[in-house]
């Protein structure tokens, strides 16, 4: 056989002798690290996470998701939290008590209005009063005590049509707190879930530093013995770095997700909780119709409800406000004693008692421009309450959708997670055998932690994709 015909034999046996070379190197230092897999903190079904103390994350080893800090919180528990410590929700109750307030204030004028005096006087002998409006004339010493008593008999509805606008007016801002209530309800969640993915997305850049660390120290291995280049060793620290800036973006969000997280529970101190996701991987499938179910966000929402009272009470102050131009009849009686009085005053008690009939006849056109004022407001809310029923519809068939496609992102990352798994598992062995290039094995690396990220935003983006469905239902 001559020189030409022997030259492709060497170089075959040279190349199975570095694959050999190369096997052997990697059978005598520990094998490339596998995927890392994301451990999450879940609950049992059923059993809640109370916020204490004395529940703290279990200690995990070495390989394992990093150790929990603080105690349990479930999204259940972070809600009842901010229920009872977000301002907010104090702010919407003292509202709904002073409204309150205001309808005792209106019925006021329905009740009875009694004063008592204590009159004494000194005057100037045989002197009269002689100026200015119509007045009692003469001046006489005395003292007294006597009690006046004022009454409305009727107004002919106006204040009790203001009393029932100030009891719809109550009633609105009752809804108003409702409304608050779910407010902080889905902020909660929204935050809740935020963090919870901030720290799978931490836990998963922790075992990717530590998988890439782990290369880093076998490729180094390889090329001090000749096996792999320091091109190798250069790709392989390019890798480790990048996961380093990973995990000190992951360490930032978690800790801004977390102050998000303390500042809707109503918390000043940088609190640190163990997150707990008491789904257990069970989630519930997506709402399919939207449209069934409008007619419950249209009776359940509080925002509305608040409106509709707002209309009621605007419609019933431009009754109030029409009412101006009808009479008002009151009475008035007085009754009390003068022990200490002038020659003139010749008895000792006095009692008097009338009524009075009020007709408007002209003010400058002042009651009805209130009236028409109190109509077009009224009018105004009823478009408002329109407004915001259009807008309920264009939110729930909008969170449906969204929920509908979060839900199937999840399959679709589950899909992708697994067969970056499945690459990064043969990339591995092709790079043990020579078969392939650090390029090949680091962009498999990146690929399976990329889908990692997504798999984990993916679940947790559709659990509030619930909570704003249930939200915008008013649930």
């Amino acid at each position: 056989m001559n020189d030409g015909s022997r030259t492709p034999v060497r170089t075959a046996l040279s190349a199975c002798m570095l694959a050999l070379a190369a096997n052997a190197a990697l059978a005598q230092n520990s094998t490339l690290p596998s995927a890392p897999v994301v451990h999450l903190l879940v609950a049992p079904a059923g059993q809640s996470g109370g916020v204490t103390a004395a529940q703290q994350a279990p200690t995990t080893g070495p390989g394992s998701s990093p150790q929990a800090t603080g105690p349990r919180l479930t999204v259940a528990d972070a809600e009842q939290i901010a229920l009872r410590n977000n301002p907010n929700i104090s702010v919407a109750h003292l509202l709904a008590l002073a409204q309150g307030q205001v309808t005792r204030e209106v019925r006021s004028a329905e009740m009875p209005t009694a004063m008592a005096d204590l009159t004494a006087v000194g005057a100037h002998d045989n002197s009269r009063i002689t100026a200015g409006y119509l007045s009692n004339s003469a001046v006489y010493d005395r003292a007294a005590g006597g009690l006046s008593v004022s009454q409305l008999i009727t107004d002919f509805g106006r204040t009790h049509n203001l009393v029932l606008s100030a009891q719809s007016s109550a009633k609105a801002q009752l809804e108003s707190e409702r409304a608050t209530q779910l407010d902080i309800r889905l902020t909660v969640d929204q935050a809740f879930y935020k963090a919870l993915t901030a720290q799978a997305v931490l836990q998963v850049a922790q075992q990717t530093v530590a998988q890439r660390q782990a290369t880093v120290d076998q490729v180094g291995a390889l090329a001090k013995a000749k096996v792999k280049s320091d091109l190798d060793l250069s790709f392989a620290s390019v890798q480790l770095a990048q996961a380093n800036l990973l995990l000190l973006d992951a360490q930032n969000n978690t800790q801004s997700a977390m102050a998000a997280l303390n500042n809707v529970l109503g918390n000043e101190a940088a609190g640190q909780y163990t997150l707990v996701d008491e789904t257990n991987g069970n989630l519930p499938p997506a709402p399919d119709n939207s449209d069934a179910l409008l007619q419950t966000a249209f009776s359940s929402r509080p925002d509305l409800a608040a409106l509709n009272h707002q209309y009621a009470s605007a419609q019933q102050y431009s009754a109030a406000e029409r009412d101006l131009w009808r009479p008002t009849v009151s009475a008035l009686a007085a009754a009390g004693g003068t022990p200490v009085r002038a020659d003139q005053i010749e008895s000792s008690w006095y009692g008097v008692a009338g009524a009075n009939i009020s007709i408007p006849v002209f003010n400058g056109f002042l009651y009805s421009a209130e009236a028409k004022e109190a109509k077009l407001r009224a009018q105004a809310a009823q478009e408002d309450v329109r407004n915001l029923r259009d807008t309920i519809a264009r939110d729930v068939r909008t969170a449906v959708l969204n929920a509908q496609t979060a839900f199937q992102r999840i399959g679709v990352t589950q899909q992708m997670l697994d067969q970056a798994n499945f690459a990064l598992d043969l990339a591995q062995a092709r790079y043990k055998l020579g078969l392939s290039s650090i390029v090949e094995l680091t962009q498999a690396q990146l690929a399976q932690t990329q889908a990692e990220i997504d798999n984990t935003s993916a679940r947790y983006g559709y659990q509030t994709a619930l909570a704003e469905v249930r939200f915008e239902l008013g649930q």
